[in-house]
C-alpha cells in the first residue's frame, strides 16, 4: 500500500519497535475462526483483526485510516505552534496516554457502525444501495453535531459523532464508483452542498454488466466510468437482500454478499486487497487514499474552525492529569478544605514549570441537600479562586449527597482522571452507586476517598468526631456506612484512606503523588490476611521515583530489594526506602539509586490493607475486551461494559509512550484477582506492522474469569530485563449484557426515546433496570422489571424529555444498569446524548470577488496585487469572525465599499444584501468611520471578532487584500455565529477565468461572479485545500 508523499514522509520514522517472539501474525486458531465465520463484509474492514479474517494483510482498515489521519493532523498542528518544535518520532512518543485513549474512542465509534445491530445493515450508514442523498444528509448532521459538542467542550460526545462521520465518509470511496470514474480528488459535495454534485443513477437505470469471476474488471457500464463532468453518474453497490436489488444494478460483491448472484452478477466494492471479498480489490489503494484525504480534510476544517488549542484538547494531546476535587463543605470540614487548598496550590506551582497543554481543574462542592455547582476551568488562578471561596458552613444529619457530587465530577472530568473526595460523612444518595460505578469503569477513572471519620478508631476518637457534626439520631452509626466508598475505590483502582483532621494535610500528599505526569502502576492489591502477606512488584530501567502507598494499620512491614537486601520499614532506617507514617496511610519512597528487578513487600495487619506502587515512566498501556463478530462484518467487536464470564474472548492492548530507540517485547498478560493471585495467563501477539501509529497486541482469553480481576502486562526490554505494568480498575465479569442502540439527538422542547437491548447469557430469570442521567431529563428512572428467556434478549426503551431551555451543544450522560434478581450478575452502559437545535443554521458565509487589480512585472518585489471582496452570511446567524490564515499581505476591512467599487459590489450582492446596503447608505451609515477601514489583519493575528459590527445578519462586510507579487497566494477564513466556516483561497496567476471552489464546512449557495471579472489577467481562484 502507498500513501501520498507527505504520508510516506510521516510514516517513515517509527516510534520504536516491538519484537514478536512468535512471528508477526496470529496463533493457529485464527484459521479455525476463519473457517467458522460466514460473515458478509460491507465497508472498509473495521479493524486489524478483519485483515486476519480476510487474509488481506495489506488492506487499509477504518481503524488504520482514522488513526493515521488523526495522528498526522495532530503532529501538523503541533508543528504550527512555535513552542512545539520536535522530531516526528519524539513528538509521537510524547502525545500521552490520554491522546491514544481519545483516538481509541473515535476508532471505537467508527467500528461500531459495522457491529451494532441497528447500523450494520442500514445502507444509509455505509453509502450502500444508492442511498447517497440520505447518507449525505446524515454526514452533515454528524458534522454539525461534532462542531456543537466541541464548542460546548463536550469532547467525548464530539469524538463519538466524529467516528460515525469518518465511517460513512470513508465507506463512500470504497462502495461507490467514484474511483472508477477516474477521480483523484475527494468529492466535496458530500459535506459541502454548494459544491458541484454528480447525479445518482435512478432506480430504473442499469449500472453494471455481468461478471462471472472473483475479480471484476470493466463491469460498470460506460456512463458509470465516464470522466467528463457533464455526463458522470454515481452509483453504489447493493448488499444482500435488504433493500432488494433491481435488475441491472451493481452489487457490493464478494463471497459473502448474497446479492452477487442477482443480475448484474459480480460487485464493485474496494474494501480489501482480497479478490474473494472485494471484486474491485485492484482499486483498494486508490479508494483508501481518497478516504484518507477526505478524513484529513475534515480534521483540518475542524481544527481551523475551533482553533488549534481546542483541537489539541479534543484529542487530549500532551494533557497533564486533571486535578479533580469533590469537597464536603459542611461545618466540620475546615481542616480538610484547608489541606485541599494547600495541596492544589502546590500542584499548580509544579505544573507551571512543565511542558504540555493546560490541565483541567474541577471542583464539585456538596452538602445536604445541595450539590455543586461544578467549577470547571483550565485556568489555575481561577481554580484557586474557587478553592478560596469554599467555606465550611452548616450541616445537619450525618449522611451527605456525596455520590451525587462524584457523579458530576465523573461526568465533567476527562477519562483516565483521578478524583479525590474529601468528606467525613456517609452517602445519603446510595441509590446512585450503580450509575457512579458505571461512569468510573467506562472512563477508567480512579476515585480516592480521604475520610476523616474512621469507624475503626477508638471510642474516644469517634466521640470527638461526633461532636463536630450534628446527627439526628443518637443511635450508634453502622461501621459499614462507608462500605460504598470502599467498594467504589476498590473497583476503580483508587484508595480509601481513614485518617484524622490533624493528619489530613500530610495524607493529602497522595494527591500530588498520583496527579504528576507519566505515572504508571506497578502493583495494586488488597489483603485481608491476618498472617504475613507477601507481594511482588518489578521496577525496570525506564521507571523513576517509585512510591508505595499502603492504607490501613500495619503491624509489620519488610521491604526486600532485587539483591535480597531487606529493611524493616516500621522499626529502622535503611538504604532501600524511607517511610512516612500518617494516620491511615503509609507513604514509602524508594531511595536512589533504585535497583531494577523484582522487589518484595511483606506486611502484617489485623485488618484490611491496600497496596499501591507507582512510578514515573511514559511506557504504559490501554486495553479492552472483544469478541469475534459473526454478523455482517468480519472483525473484533469491542465489548461494552463488563465481559461475559466463562466464555472465550480476546484481550486487545495498545502500548503507549514507547521511545523511538526502545526495543521492547511483550510476551503475555496476566489476569490477577483482587488479592494479586494469578488467574490466567494470556499469550500476546502483535496485531499490527511497524508502520501502525500505536502498537497493538492481541491475545485469546480461553475463559473469562468468574471473579473480578485486573490486567498486568509483562515484557522485556532490549537488555532482556523484565518489565511490568498494571491496570488497576477491576473488571467485573458477568452473565448479562446491555447495549444502547444508536443514540438519538435531543431537541429542546421534545421527548426522545432511547432503545436498549438486554442479552441474557444464563438461565431464564427476572432482571431489573435502573436508568439515570446527569440533567434530570429522564421521565422514569426505574427500577424497571422484566423477564428474559434463557440465552434470550429483551428490547426496551427509556424516555427523556428535553426542556425548551436546554442549551444546544450540551451533552446529557445517560447510564443504564441491569441487575439479575437471583444473582450478583449486573452490567452497565453509558451513552452521551447531544442537544441540537430544531432548525440549525448550516449555511456558511460567502465570499464574492468585487474587483481585482494587478501590476505584477517579472521582478516580483517591485509591485503588488490586490483583490476586493464582499463577505456576507447566507444563513440567519450573521458574521462572527475573520482570520488571515495564509498570505504575507494585509487584509483591510471596511463597513462599505470604496466609491469606485460601489457598482461592482452591488452586482455581487443578493437582493437581501442589496436592500441592507441601500438602507445603510440612505441613513448615512450607522458607523462613524463610514467608507473608512475598520480594522487590518495580517498573518499571525488572532481571528478578528466582527459579530458586534452589524445591525443584522444580512449586512455584508467589504474587505481588500493587498500583497507583494512575490507572495502569490492567501487564504481567508470566515465564520458565522453558528460556527459555520468559509475557507477562501486567493491566488494570483496567468490570465484565467475566476472559479469558485470552496472547502466550506456547511451548506452554502452558489457564489455569483461578475462576468466582467472573468477577463482580468490576475484572478481570484477559490480552490480546495486538501
Amino acid at each position: 500500500m502507498t500513501y501520498p508523499p507527505h504520508h510516506q514522509d510521516m510514516m517513515s520514522q517509527g516510534t520504536g519497535r516491538i519484537c514478536e517472539s512468535r512471528g508477526k501474525h496470529m496463533h493457529w486458531f485464527t484459521l479455525a475462526y476463519l473457517l467458522l465465520l460466514a460473515v458478509p463484509c460491507t465497508g472498509f474492514l473495521p479493524n486489524f483483526w478483519s485483515r486476519v479474517l480476510t487474509l488481506s494483510w495489506n488492506s487499509h482498515t477504518h481503524q488504520y485510516i482514522t488513526e493515521q489521519s488523526i495522528l498526522n493532523v495532530t503532529l501538523e498542528t503541533l508543528r504550527d505552534t512555535k513552542k512545539h518544535q520536535g522530531h516526528h518520532a519524539e513528538e509521537k512518543t510524547r502525545l500521552g496516554r490520554g491522546f491514544w485513549r481519545a483516538v481509541g474512542e473515535v476508532v471505537k465509534s467508527n467500528a461500531a457502525m459495522d457491529f451494532l445491530s441497528s447500523t450494520r445493515s442500514d445502507p444509509v450508514y455505509h453509502f450502500d444501495s444508492e442511498r447517497v442523498d440520505s447518507a449525505m444528509v446524515m454526514l452533515r448532521q454528524f458534522w454539525a453535531q461534532t462542531l456543537l459538542s466541541v464548542r460546548a467542550k463536550e469532547y467525548q460526545s464530539a469524538r463519538h459523532s466524529l467516528g460515525q462521520l469518518f465511517h460513512s465518509l470513508q465507506d463512500f470511496y470504497s462502495h461507490s464508483n467514484w474511483v472508477e470514474m477516474g477521480q483523484r480528488s475527494i468529492y466535496l459535495h458530500l459535506l459541502q452542498p454548494e459544491e458541484p454534485a454528480v447525479p445518482v443513477a435512478k432506480e430504473d437505470t442499469p449500472t453494471c454488466m455481468e461478471c462471472f469471476s472473483a475479480t471484476c474488471r470493466d463491469n460498470l457500464l460506460p456512463r458509470l466510468t465516464n470522466t467528463e463532468q457533464d455526463s458522470r453518474l454515481l452509483t453504489t453497490g447493493y448488499f444482500s437482500t435488504s433493500p432488494s436489488k433491481p435488475e441491472g444494478k451493481c452489487s457490493h460483491g464478494g463471497i459473502l454478499d448474497s446479492s452477487r448472484f442477482m443480475g448484474a452478477k459480480g460487485g464493485i466494492n474496494k474494501d480489501s486487497t482480497s479478490p474473494l471479498f472485494s471484486p474491485h480489490h485492484y482499486l483498494h489503494v486508490e479508494a483508501a487514499t481518497l478516504a484518507t484525504e477526505a478524513t484529513l480534510s475534515v480534521l483540518r476544517d475542524l481544527r481551523d474552525t475551533v482553533g488549534h488549542k481546542t483541537f489539541l484538547r479534543l484529542f487530549s494531546v500532551k494533557q497533564v492529569p486533571a486535578l479533580v476535587f469533590v469537597m464536603d463543605t459542611t461545618g466540620s470540614m475546615f481542616e480538610e478544605i484547608t489541606a485541599a487548598r494547600l495541596r492544589a496550590h502546590s500542584i499548580i506551582q509544579s505544573q507551571a514549570s512543565r511542558p504540555g497543554q493546560p490541565g483541567t481543574f474541577l471542583l464539585v462542592p456538596f452538602h445536604d441537600p445541595e450539590v455543586g455547582p461544578v467549577h470547571e476551568t483550565d485556568d489555575p488562578n481561577q481554580f484557586m479562586q474557587h478553592m478560596e471561596n469554599l467555606m465550611a458552613l452548616g450541616g445537619g444529619d450525618e449522611p451527605e449527597m456525596c455520590l451525587s457530587a462524584i457523579q458530576l465530577a465523573l461526568t465533567h472530568s476527562p477519562p483516565l482522571s483521578e478524583i479525590f473526595v474529601f468528606t467525613d460523612a456517609s452517602p445519603k444518595d446510595a441509590h446512585l452507586f450503580d450509575a457512579v460505578k458505571a461512569l468510573a469503569l467506562e472512563k477508567q477513572s480512579k476515585v480516592t476517598f480521604l475520610l476523616t471519620d474512621d469507624p475503626n478508631y477508638t471510642t474516644e476518637n469517634r466521640g470527638r468526631r461526633r461532636r463536630r457534626r450534628r446527627r439526628r439520631s443518637r443511635e450508634p452509626l453502622s461501621p459499614d456506612r462507608f462500605s460504598l466508598y470502599s467498594s467504589l475505590s476498590s473497583l476503580s483502582g483508587g484508595l480509601t484512606i481513614f485518617t484524622t483532621n490533624s493528619d489530613i494535610h500530610d495524607v493529602s500528599t497522595i494527591v500530588e503523588d498520583n496527579t504528576a505526569a507519566d505515572k504508571v502502576t506497578l502493583l495494586h492489591v488488597e489483603s485481608d490476611q491476618e498472617l504475613m502477606s507477601s507481594h511482588l512488584f518489578r521496577v525496570d530501567g525506564s521507571v523513576k521515583n517509585v512510591t508505595l502507598h499502603v492504607t490501613g494499620i500495619l503491624m509489620e512491614c519488610i521491604l526486600t530489594s532485587p539483591s535480597d537486601q531487606s529493611q524493616s520499614l516500621l522499626s529502622e532506617q535503611g538504604p532501600l526506602a524511607e517511610l512516612e507514617r500518617f494516620t491511615g496511610l503509609y507513604r514509602i519512597r524508594l531511595l536512589s539509586p533504585i535497583q531494577p528487578g523484582q522487589w518484595k513487600l511483606q506486611a502484617r495487619s489485623d485488618g484490611h490493607l491496600t497496596f499501591n506502587v507507582i512510578g514515573d515512566s511514559s511506557l504504559d498501556f490501554l486495553y479492552y475486551f472483544a469478541t469475534v463478530t459473526n454478523e455482517t462484518h468480519p472483525g473484533l467487536a469491542r465489548v461494552d461494559g463488563s465481559p461475559v464470564a466463562g466464555v472465550p474472548a480476546f484481550l486487545v492492548l495498545a502500548i503507549t509512550g514507547l521511545a523511538p530507540d526502545e526495543e521492547v517485547s511483550f510476551s503475555h498478560a496476566m489476569l490477577l484477582g483482587a488479592d494479586g493471585q494469578s488467574l490466567q495467563q494470556v499469550k500476546l501477539n502483535s496485531s499490527s506492522s511497524s508502520s501502525y501509529s500505536v502498537e497493538e497486541l492481541v491475545g485469546r482469553v480461553d475463559s473469562v474469569p468468574r471473579v473480578p480481576f485486573c490486567v498486568r502486562l509483562t515484557g522485556r526490554d532490549s537488555r532482556g530485563n523484565k518489565l511490568e505494568r498494571v491496570s488497576t480498575e477491576m473488571v467485573q465479569p458477568t452473565h448479562v449484557q446491555i447495549q444502547v442502540l444508536p443514540v438519538p439527538r435531543l431537541v429542546p422542547g421534545h421527548s426522545t426515546m432511547v432503545d436498549f437491548d438486554i442479552l441474557n447469557h444464563g438461565l431464564a430469570r427476572l432482571f431489573s433496570l435502573t436508568a439515570d442521567d446527569d440533567c434530570g431529563y429522564l421521565q422514569k428512572r426505574g427500577p424497571h422489571r422484566f423477564h428474559v428467556a434463557e440465552r434470550g434478549s429483551f428490547r426496551g426503551q427509556v424516555d427523556l424529555h428535553t426542556p425548551a431551555t436546554a442549551l444546544t451543544g450540551a451533552t446529557v450522560t445517560l447510564t443504564l444498569t441491569v441487575h439479575a434478581l437471583d444473582s450478583p450478575d449486573s452490567n452497565y452502559a453509558v451513552a452521551y446524548l447531544t442537544v441540537v437545535p430544531p432548525d440549525p443554521d448550516t449555511a456558511p458565509p460567502s465570499c464574492s470577488a468585487a474587483r481585482v487589480q494587478s501590476t505584477c512585472p517579472s521582478i516580483c518585489n517591485e509591485s503588488s496585487w490586490s483583490v476586493s471582496l464582499v463577505v456576507s452570511d447566507r444563513g440567519r446567524s450573521g458574521l462572527a469572525a475573520l482570520h488571515l490564515h495564509k498570505g504575507e499581505g494585509i487584509l483591510t476591512l471596511y463597513h462599505s465599499p470604496p466609491t469606485t467599487e460601489d457598482s461592482l459590489v452591488k452586482a455581487q450582492l443578493s437582493s437581501d444584501e442589496q436592500r441592507a446596503h441601500r438602507d445603510m447608505t440612505a441613513s448615512g451609515g450607522h458607523h462613524p468611520h463610514h467608507h473608512h477601514h475598520k480594522a487590518r489583519l495580517e498573518k499571525g493575528d488572532p481571528p478578528l471578532n466582527v459579530s458586534e459590527w452589524f445591525l443584522g445578519p444580512s449586512q455584508p462586510l467589504w474587505v481588500r487584500y493587498t500583497s507583494s507579487c512575490c507572495s502569490a497566494q492567501a487564504e481567508l477564513l470566515v465564520w458565522d455565529t453558528a460556527g459555520n466556516m468559509k475557507r477562501c483561497h486567493l491566488t494570483s496567476g496567468q490570465q484565467r477565468r475566476l472559479r469558485d471552489k470552496n472547502t466550506d464546512t456547511s451548506d452554502a449557495g452558489q457564489i455569483k461572479l461578475a462576468t466582467g471579472i472573468f477577463l482580468l489577467s490576475w484572478g481570484l481562484l477559490w480552490s480546495s485545500l486538501l
